[in-house]
C-alpha cells in the first residue's frame, strides 16, 4: 500500500516558516531561544528523513542501503523529540538545575532513550525494530512496540514534569506547552494504527507552530531597539528563578548619564548608542562563554544573568564591562564619555526576592559610585528594601493606628532676635521597623495617592496645635507646612485646605505652606489654580530647597512667593570663596524681588553671625533646635521666652 507524503510536505513548510520566523525575529539568543532553533531543526532533518523513507518505499524495491539509512534517521530522531520537548518545558520552567541535580530524573529522562539507541543499533545487525522483506519492503519488526512505549513514558512524563512545575508559568503558557502532548499522542496512535498515513511530523510541526504562536513571542520578550530581551522578560524569568530557589549571579549595569546622553544625542543617535553597547555584551558573553541571558531594561540599564555553571569567571566579565564602559565611545566624530556603574549580585543569597531585585538595580549606583566593580552583598542593605516592599502596607497602617506625627523645628528672626515661626515636618514609627525617614515614605505616598490623606492629617494637626491655647501663649506668627506637587495638583486641593483652616477658626496668615524648587519648575493649569486662590484668601507660600535645582527664575518670580529657604548646601563657604559670590548675588536677588529669606541647615555659631551679617531674615537648624515633638517644642519656645 502506498504512503501518503502530502502531511510531511506540509510539515517541512510549516518547519520552514517557523525557522525563518525565528530567525528574522530575533528569537535566537539566550539558552531557551537555542534550545527551541534546535528542535525546529531537528523537525526538519526528521521529517526530510522521513520523506526519503517514504518515497524510497513507494517506489519498490531496490535502493535497500538508503532505506535503512533513511528509515534508521527518522526512527531514531523521532523517538528524541519527545524527550527534547521535555528538556525544553525544564528550560521553559527554569528548573534545569533542579533536573541537573537530581539523579534519579536524568535516569528517568536519559534511560529510555539509551534504549531506544541500543535497539536502533542492534537492528543494523538483528532486524527487531523494523526489516525489509525479500521484495524490499519496510515492515515493523517484534522490538517496534518498544518505540511507542518510549513515546508514551515521556508524554506521561512530560505531563507529570509540566504539572509540577505549573506555577513557574502563567495558565495561558501552560495550556499551550501541555496541548503538544495530546497532539503528540494522537498523531502516534493514528499512525500506529494506519501505516500508510504519514502525520506524526506534522503533528510535530503544528506543536512547534503552535508554540511559536503562543510561547516563543518576540514582542513579549524581546526589545525591538537593542535585540536584547526587554524589562517584561527579566522580570518573569527572575520571578522563576526565585521561585524555583535557582542560584544565579546578576551583573548590573546602569548607564548613569543615559539621560543626559539623550538628551544630548537625541533619540535616534541614543538608539545607536545603546545598540552599540548591547553589541558588546554579546560579544563579551560570546568571548568568555559565559552562556548568559541578556536583557536590555531601559533608561540605560543593562542585565547579564549566568547560572552556577559558568560562575567561576564572572567577576572577570564583570571588570571586562567596567573597563568599556570607562572608555570613551566613538560615535559620529564624537568621543562620548559613558558613566556606568557595575554591581554583582548572587541571588537569592545576596538578595532575596524580585521586589528588592529590581529596587537594588534601580539605585545601587546612587550613593555607591566608586568606579569599580560593586558587590551586592556589600551594598545591599535589607531592611531598607525590606521596608520599600511594604511600604505601601506600613503607610495605610500609619494612617488607620495613628502612628504618624508631627514634630516642629523653630525658626529664628535675626531682626526680632526671637522664635518666629516654625516648621511642621512629618515623623513616621513603625512597630516592626522603627522610625522611617519622610524621603522613604512621601515617595510612595505621592505614587500610591497617600498624600492627600498624609496632608490632610498634617494640616488637621498643625490647625489643632494654632487653635490651642498652648501656642497662643508662644507668640509665634505661623507654622510652615511642605506640600507635595502631587497634592498642588490636586483639583481641590485650595478647598480642601481651606475647609480645614476654617474648622479650626484658624487664620489664614498662620499658615505658610512650603513647596519646593521641584513643585516651582511645574506649570500645570490646576497647580497655579490652587496656588492664587489659597493666596487671595490670605495663605502664605514660601519656596522650600532653593538651589538644589535648575530654577527657572521667570517662573519663580510669577508664583505668589513670601519666603525664599536656601538650602543647607549654601552653608558650606566656609573655605570657598565662590560659593560665597553665589551666596551674595542670590540674596541680592531674591531681596530685589521683595521676598524674605530662610537659611535651612545652620549648625554652628560662626554660621549663624555670617547669615546675620548678609541680612537674612530667619534662621533653621540645629544650632537652635533638632525638630521635635509638639510638647518639647512648646517647652523650647516658652523657656526661650524667659
Amino acid at each position: 500500500m502506498e504512503k501518503i507524503t502530502y502531511f510531511d510536505y506540509c510539515a517541512l513548510i510549516m518547519f520552514g516558516i517557523v525557522l525563518v520566523a525565528t530567525i528574522a525575529r530575533k528569537m535566537t539568543r539566550g539558552r531557551l531561544n537555542r534550545f527551541f532553533l534546535n528542535m525546529i531543526f531537528l523537525g526538519i532533518v526528521t521529517t526530510l528523513a522521513d520523506m526519503c523513507a517514504v518515497q524510497l518505499d513507494n517506489m519498490g524495491s531496490g535502493n535497500v542501503i538508503a532505506k535503512h539509512i533513511s528509515h534508521t534517521i527518522y526512527l531514531y530522531l523521532h523517538s528524541l523529540s519527545t524527550p527534547m520537548y521535555i528538556i525544553y518545558l525544564a528550560i521553559q520552567t527554569d528548573t534545569v538545575h533542579k533536573l541537573r541535580k537530581n539523579k534519579v530524573r536524568q535516569a528517568v529522562l536519559i534511560v529510555p532513550t539509551v534504549i531506544v539507541t541500543v535497539l536502533m543499533l542492534v537492528n543494523t545487525f538483528v532486524p527487531v525494530v523494523y526489516y525489509l522483506d525479500e521484495q524490499d519492503t519496510y515492515n515493523r519488526g517484534s522490538a517496534f512496540w518498544v518505540l511507542y512505549v518510549v513515546a508514551a513514558f515521556y508524554v506521561i512524563y512530560g505531563v507529570y514534569y509540566l504539572y509540577l512545575y505549573k506555577k513557574t508559568v502563567n495558565i495561558k503558557r501552560f495550556l499551550a506547552l501541555l496541548s503538544v502532548f495530546p497532539l503528540m499522542l494522537i498523531a502516534v496512535l493514528i499512525q500506529m494504527f494506519y501505516e500508510n498515513v504519514v502525520l506524526e511530523m506534522f503533528a510535530n510541526a503544528c506543536g512547534i507552530l503552535f508554540i511559536t504562536m503562543m510561547i516563543q513571542r518576540a514582542e513579549e520578550r524581546i526589545d525591538s531597539e537593542t535585540g536584547l530581551e526587554k524589562l517584561s522578560a527579566y522580570v518573569s524569568d527572575m520571578k522563576r528563578a526565585f521561585q524555583n530557589e535557582k542560584d544565579v549571579k546578576i551583573i548590573m549595569i546602569n548607564l548613569v548619564n543615559y539621560k543626559s546622553l539623550q538628551e544630548m544625542l537625541g533619540y535616534d543617535a541614543s538608539v545607536d548608542v545603546k545598540k552599540m553597547i548591547a553589541a558588546k555584551m554579546v560579544e563579551l558573553n560570546k568571548q568568555y562563554g559565559l552562556d548568559a541571558n541578556l536583557y536590555y531594561i531601559n533608561d540605560g540599564k543593562y542585565r547579564f544573568v549566568i547560572d552556577d555553571r559558568h560562575f567561576y569567571n564572572v567577576e572577570e566579565v564583570a571588570r571586562a564591562i567596567n573597563v568599556f564602559m570607562k572608555e570613551k565611545l566613538q560615535f559620529n566624530q564624537m568621543d562620548l564619555n559613558l558613566i556606568s556603574c557595575v554591581c554583582i549580585a548572587r541571588c537569592p543569597k545576596d538578595i532575596p526576592d524580585v521586589d528588592s531585585l529590581m529596587a537594588f538595580g534601580n539605585d545601587f549606583n546612587t550613593n555607591n559610585y566608586t568606579g569599580e566593580v560593586l558587590s551586592a552583598e556589600e551594598h545591599y542593605r535589607k531592611e531598607y528594601y525590606d521596608i520599600m516592599k511594604d511600604i505601601d502596607r506600613i503607610i495605610e497602617t500609619a494612617l488607620t493606628n495613628h502612628k504618624f506625627s508631627v514634630y516642629y523645628q523653630p525658626i529664628y528672626s535675626v531682626k526680632e532676635e526671637r522664635f518666629r515661626s516654625a516648621e511642621a515636618l512629618l515623623r513616621l514609627h513603625d512597630e516592626k521597623y522603627g522610625f522611617i525617614s519622610p524621603d522613604v515614605f512621601i515617595a510612595a505616598a505621592e505614587k500610591s495617592g497617600a498624600i492627600y490623606k498624609i496632608g490632610e492629617f498634617v494640616l488637621e494637626e498643625v490647625c489643632k496645635f494654632i487653635a490651642s491655647d498652648k501656642f497662643a501663649k508662644l507668640g509665634l506668627d505661623y507654622i510652615e507646612i511642605n506640600i507635595s506637587v502631587v497634592q498642588c495638583m490636586q483639583n481641590n486641593m485650595a478647598s480642601t485646605v481651606l475647609d480645614i483652616i476654617r474648622k479650626y477658626n484658624v487664620k489664614p496668615e498662620q499658615i505658610n505652606l512650603e513647596i519646593t524648587e521641584t513643585a516651582a519648575s511645574f506649570s500645570q493649569k490646576a497647580m497655579m489654580e490652587n496656588l492664587i486662590a489659597l493666596n487671595e484668601a490670605g495663605v502664605h507660600f514660601s519656596l522650600d530647597d532653593f538651589g538644589t535645582g535648575y530654577s527657572n527664575m521667570k517662573r519663580i518670580a510669577s508664583l505668589p512667593l513670601y519666603l525664599v529657604k536656601l538650602d543647607k548646601s549654601f552653608t558650606d563657604m566656609e573655605g570657598n570663596p565662590r560659593v560665597l559670590i553665589v551666596l551674595e548675588n542670590t540674596i541680592q536677588m531674591i531681596k530685589a524681588m521683595n521676598m524674605e529669606i530662610v537659611v535651612e541647615g545652620v549648625e554652628t555659631e560662626n554660621l549663624v553671625k555670617q547669615f546675620s551679617d548678609l541680612e537674612c531674615e530667619y534662621i533653621q537648624g540645629y544650632y537652635y533646635s533638632k525638630p521635635v515633638p509638639q510638647d518639647e517644642f512648646v517647652k523650647f519656645i516658652e523657656e526661650s521666652m524667659a
